[in-house]
């Protein structure tokens, strides 16, 4: 799962099904996609309803469940890893298919794309993979019985029930075989979970996290197997509304502290430079309640950057972060430097998805913390593949 430029991990007889695979997705962009206009619109409080709501929103053109954490083995050996699954809806709801004169069960109205990495900070490795198919012929889906919710790509796959989320993520360098319990929230961002993405209002998504995960089980690293524990952080979002076409993209943080509040942000970056009055973000208290954050409550200010040897982008690379009405005063570091995605079998987005720390002070109390940043539209201003 180690990045290696030109060279896509695996066996020769599962490049040959990523080729397959391949011929499939396009068949699937020219089908039928349709505008934005045409899916489900999020245009208000989404009021979610768990666990039903853990599950696809079909309907909605995008849709994804985001996992990342920081995890160390009982010797300190520390890694951080991110697990993606993507959905997107290639046809339109209540779209009149045309009848083809053979029916193939490779038909679907669904694509499914994931992404994995693993930051190995002791060894500075960055391993990343990603994955493709259609929702059909058991290639990838949703599974629901009862309670019990399973996305699955391949043999990648996440289980949500009502005790945990199972990860299971394997490649031929690294495997991530993970149980994360929540031990806060759900917690629905904006207004009830109506999450302003832009001007309009529907530019938005439903957007809910569960900001405090209890990470443990086994990662293994070419061959050898680690047992791990630490804090994770999913997210669970759900769109039809494409990005503003004078924004190229966003710069998102999730923190947790020690002091057990975690923080959202995230700052819709302009063409014209500066941010989006739509950069918002949310504060977590302690005891799991959640108060909204409008762009006027925070100010974010990078210190330093990186630079990427693969694809020249310049990205960020030291942030100080003031919430002066909170009291909070934050330095965030990345917790090594190359944590670069470069997606081109999938989304085609490269962005920089990485570990980082935490340290700073709460109303002159000092706190520490760890968390994970995303940066998109560095390479070049983000426009998803259709």
């Amino acid at each position: 799962m180690k990045y290696n430029p030109g060279k896509y991990m695996g066996s020769g007889d599962r490049f040959l099904m990523q080729v397959i695979l391949a011929v499939f997705v396009m068949m699937a962009c020219c089908e039928a996609y349709g505008e934005p206009g045409q899916y489900l619109q999020v245009t208000g409080p989404c009021n979610f309803r768990f666990p039903k709501d853990h599950g696809a929103h079909r309907g909605y053109r995008t849709e994804w469940w985001y996992y990342t954490g920081n995890m160390e083995t009982q010797t300190g050996r520390r890694f951080g890893f991110q697990v993606t699954f993507f959905r997107t809806q290639i046809v339109p709801p209540n779209t009149p298919m045309r009848r083809p004169k053979v029916l193939s069960s490779w038909r679907t109205e669904q694509l499914y794309l994931a992404h994995a990495a693993l930051s190995d900070l002791k060894e500075k490795a960055f391993y990343m993979d990603e994955q493709v198919a259609r929702g059909a012929v058991g290639l990838a889906g949703e599974q629901r019985q009862a309670d019990n919710i399973q996305v699955f790509l391949g043999d990648w796959s996440v289980r949500i029930d009502s005790r945990a989320h199972l990860l299971r993520v394997a490649s031929d360098e690294v495997a991530l075989n993970l149980r994360a319990v929540s031990r806060k929230g759900p917690v629905g961002h904006g207004d009830r979970g109506y999450s302003r993405k832009g001007e309009k209002p529907e530019s938005a998504s439903c957007y809910y996290s569960l900001p405090r995960l209890q990470i443990s089980g086994d990662v293994a690293v070419r061959g050898k197997t680690y047992a791990v524990t630490g804090t994770g952080w999913m997210d669970h979002e759900f769109s039809s509304a494409p990005l503003e076409k004078n924004l190229i993209g966003w710069d998102w943080f999730s923190l947790q502290l020690s002091n057990q509040t975690e923080i959202m942000l995230y700052l819709l970056r302009k063409e014209t430079g500066g941010f989006s009055q739509a950069s918002s973000g949310t504060f977590v208290a302690p005891l799991g309640t959640a108060h909204h954050l409008s762009r006027e409550d925070f100010t974010v200010d990078v210190l330093k950057h990186w630079r990427s040897s693969r694809t020249e982008a310049l990205y960020p690379a030291h942030w100080e972060i003031h919430m002066p009405s909170l009291g909070l005063a934050l330095e965030v570091i990345p917790q090594m430097a190359d944590q670069e995605m470069v997606t081109e079998k999938s989304t085609g987005v490269t962005y920089w998805e990485g570990s980082v720390s935490v340290q700073g002070s709460a109303s002159d109390t000092p706190v520490t913390g760890v968390g994970y940043v995303e940066l998109t539209g560095y390479d070049k201003p983000v426009q998803l593949r259709r």
